[in-house]
């Protein structure tokens, strides 16, 4: 008498032999991510614990600073409400900014490289103009915006707008033309291949425009402060250099990380959100 082997349910429906199966433990699920951030914080405390210890010995702490007087100038400026009246301003510079040289960016990015021959046209103004650097012109923004919240707003948004409009119109592109041509033997216009293969074969590059804009966004605004302000985070920096308090400066610059860790977390959420169609392959 023979002996049958036993199949599991996913063979004898003709699935793959080797499917993971649905009851993981929660550490097969979520054990890579756990690890990644276990290491991510291990490796602050190492470097906080070696600053704080260093410090007064191996570096003058004159120049360097201490975390601990970090935390202490925090504390110091969120009791007198110093921390938030400036944060809020310097954020609001960020945002708008970002906003605004985001939509411009990726608006005219994917219109224009839509364009081709318009595009290689206009190819080398665009990339003339992206090469001067921006803090070159903070002192023509104070002549025509003041030196109000305007000028930062867009000095951010010119800033973020080449980095989104560039990789925007890299994504277009770079669309694959046999798509296009299948679109158009199925019957399907000018407005059909533009909405459904153009923009959404281009979201990957106008994301890592957003992603990489992000920090810039924050360069903009407080290099506005820094050459004309009386207020905001890079006002914060100036006056504690000038001050000579180095842990004013260091503080000032934990909140501007803090700041773009939560918009490129934000900017995580979007990425995930569209690109749900994706394997997951593609999206780790």
């Amino acid at each position: 008498m023979t002996e049958t082997s036993k199949t599991s349910p996913e063979s004898q429906a003709g699935g793959p032999a080797n499917a993971v199966p649905l009851n993981r433990t929660w550490w097969e699920r979520n054990g890579r991510t756990t690890s990644i951030w276990a290491g991510r914080a291990a490796l602050v405390v190492v470097f906080v614990g070696l600053w704080e210890l260093t410090g007064g010995w191996l570096f003058d702490i004159s120049f360097t600073s201490r975390p601990s007087a970090i935390w202490t100038r925090l504390v110091e400026w969120n009791a007198d409400g110093t921390l938030w009246v400036n944060s809020w301003i310097t954020l609001q510079e960020i945002i708008y900014g970002y906003l605004l040289g985001s939509f411009a960016g990726a608006l005219l990015g994917f219109v224009l490289a839509s364009a081709p021959t318009f595009y290689k046209v206009l190819d080398p103004f665009i990339m003339a103009l992206y090469a001067i650097p921006k803090v070159a012109l903070a002192p023509l923004f104070i002549v025509w915006f003041g030196i109000g919240m305007d000028m930062k707003v867009l000095l951010a948004a010119v800033t973020v707008f080449f980095l989104v409009f560039l990789n925007t119109a890299a994504g277009v592109r770079e669309v694959d033309r046999g798509l296009i041509d299948a679109v158009r033997l199925m019957g399907g216009g000018r407005a059909d291949i533009a909405l459904k293969v153009v923009l959404p074969s281009s979201m990957t590059g106008m994301l890592t425009g957003l992603k990489v804009a992000i920090p810039y966004a924050l360069i903009g605004a407080v290099i506005g402060e820094l050459v004309a302000s009386n207020r905001g985070l890079g006002y914060l920096i100036s006056n504690s250099a000038a001050t000579f308090d180095t842990a004013g400066v260091f503080a000032t610059l934990v909140v501007l990380s803090v700041i773009a860790a939560i918009l490129n977390f934000l900017v995580g959420l979007l990425d995930h959100r569209v690109s749900r169609w994706k394997p997951a392959e593609a999206r780790s």
